[in-house]
């Protein structure tokens, strides 16, 4: 398993393996069951997770009682409320396992003498955050720029893994459709 890590940071910084044998012990392994919380909202968060197999979802209820879906996170991908992980201050927010799932856990404060320790980690997360918020400003775009046909056509040219592990309902949650508009759209066939 720490393999994936290890693969996934030399694949944005240049560590040896030496280095690496001292960071993976700042990191907790956790099998995750689907639809287990990992967060729920009003806790803080604790942890920065790595999703090494499976699928794991950030959400919130908004005020009609309805899960709204902001992030899903796959193999190779971070995810956290990172509002409350930085601030450890209570959480807006739910994150929870779509699959079963196998994730690598940073708790914060051994982030943060990880990061003391080894500054070359500071380049890794500075560069995963980085293509985090790409991803975030491309999807506000989209949410303001496209219409509903065309997102959902941008989303499936993207991530057509999502498409077939995501269940529908999910789906339409994160594109802010009803689950009954998305299940028209793919009537029609769009791709």
């Amino acid at each position: 398993m720490s393999e994936i890590l290890r693969q996934h940071i030399q694949r944005l910084i240049k560590i040896d393996q030496e280095l690496y044998d001292k960071i993976i012990p700042c990191f907790t392994t956790i099998h995750v069951k689907k639809k287990q919380n990992l967060l729920l909202e009003g806790k803080i968060c604790h942890a920065n997770y790595f999703v090494v197999k499976g699928c794991l979802r950030m959400f919130f209820v908004n005020e009609k009682g309805v899960e709204q879906t902001t992030e899903f996170a796959l193999e190779n991908w971070w995810l956290s409320d990172y509002a409350s992980y930085a601030s450890q201050q209570p959480s807006e927010f739910f994150i929870q396992a779509v699959e079963n799932s196998e994730i690598m856990a940073l708790e914060y404060t051994t982030q943060q003498e990880m990061l003391a320790l080894f500054p070359q980690m500071e380049k890794y997360f500075r560069l995963v955050h980085q293509r985090a918020h790409s991803a975030y400003q491309s999807r506000i775009k989209f949410l303001y720029h496209l219409s509903r046909e065309e997102m959902y056509k941008q989303f499936i040219a993207a991530y057509p893994e999502f498409v077939q592990r995501i269940p529908q309902y999910l789906l339409a949650s994160f594109l802010g459709f009803t689950p009954e508009y998305l299940s028209e759209l793919r009537r029609k066939k769009i791709s």
